[in-house]
């Protein structure tokens, strides 16, 4: 089954202590769009500027990624965000934004993408985020990214939103914002109350737990030897996330599982290059591997335990 992703195609200059770049393809749908991308059809919808390169659109179209959801706005300048990563890689820093074509955009989603059974809602307005759910056809699911600004500043749009939401990804500071709970199974809880029956709460380094109506399911973080950009690792962790969700064609809790694991491993590989740099060379082999990587991490035996 194919995915509708719906966020920003952008440029970022990044800096962190292992290297540099002043101007690589970042922004929400292009990390979600590829790193799903290895297990699914997704579709685009974005906007770009005119400086925006027709060979980078060339470069996800040739991924099997379709881009005629991205529009282009002649005279317009593409989204910019310039940031800086010291030692503890969690912490960006934000340098510079430039919204210039973000702050018009409508989102809109071409007929032909209205029936798409999967949908990922990049971290965007909620109010925009409403008005793409209000354009589609019963979407099986529907799962969205949020973020401080929006929790704060947009809150009863937000809540609007998640009354449309299937699945809700957020990192720990966000959901205890939302919910106004410090323990995470009560603020999971708290969000699930709001409409969004999944609830992913990504940790970093320390991987990701999944509420569900069923249980909780805690997956690990790959353990890195090398990290050299974080800048987009949580929407490449949706990305993987998603793209095996649509791939399997189910949302079951075993199926949700596998797929938490596997977002892990996609955002863990995003880490490993600058941008999108790292997804040039890798394989579904490197894929597999780690996944079951992952799974051995947690894999122990009960057999024999006398209790």
């Amino acid at each position: 089954m194919s995915l509708l992703v719906v966020g920003t195609v952008a440029f970022d200059a990044i800096e962190t202590p292992f290297g540099k770049r002043d101007k690589t393809v970042g922004g929400s749908a292009s990390f979600l769009g590829t790193a799903s991308s290895f297990f699914t059809k997704p579709h685009l919808v974005s906007v770009i500027g005119e400086d925006f390169p027709e060979e980078a659109l060339k470069r996800f179209q040739a991924r099997g990624i379709d881009t005629q959801g991205i529009e282009r706005q002649r005279g317009g300048k593409t989204f910019f965000w310039a940031g800086r990563y010291d030692q503890n890689l969690n912490v960006a820093h934000t340098l510079e934004t430039q919204l210039n074509v973000l702050a018009t955009f409508e989102p809109k989603v071409p007929s032909a993408y209205r029936k798409l059974p999967y949908v990922m809602l990049g971290n965007f307005d909620p109010q925009l985020q409403r008005r793409v759910v209000e354009q589609l056809d019963s979407p099986k699911l529907v799962a969205a990214d949020t973020m401080n600004y929006w929790i704060t500043d947009h809150n009863a749009e937000l809540r609007k939103t998640l009354k449309h939401v299937h699945m809700l990804s957020v990192n720990e500071g966000e959901a205890r914002m939302l919910s106004g709970e410090w323990n995470l199974r009560k603020a999971a809880i708290a969000i699930a109350d709001m409409g969004p029956k999944i609830v992913v709460v990504k940790r970093g380094e320390y991987g990701a737990t999944l509420f569900t109506e069923e249980g909780i399911f805690v997956a690990p973080a790959y353990m890195l030897e090398t990290a050299l950009d974080p800048t987009g690792a949580g929407d490449s962790f949706a990305g993987g996330l998603l793209g095996h969700v649509a791939r399997i064609d189910s949302a079951k809790p075993r199926v949700l599982r596998q797929a938490i694991v596997m977002g892990s491993s996609l955002g863990s590989f995003a880490v490993e290059g600058f941008g999108l740099e790292r997804y040039e060379t890798l394989t579904p082999g490197e894929i597999r591997k780690r996944f079951e990587q992952l799974h051995a991490l947690t894999n122990f035996e009960t057999a024999g335990i006398p209790w």
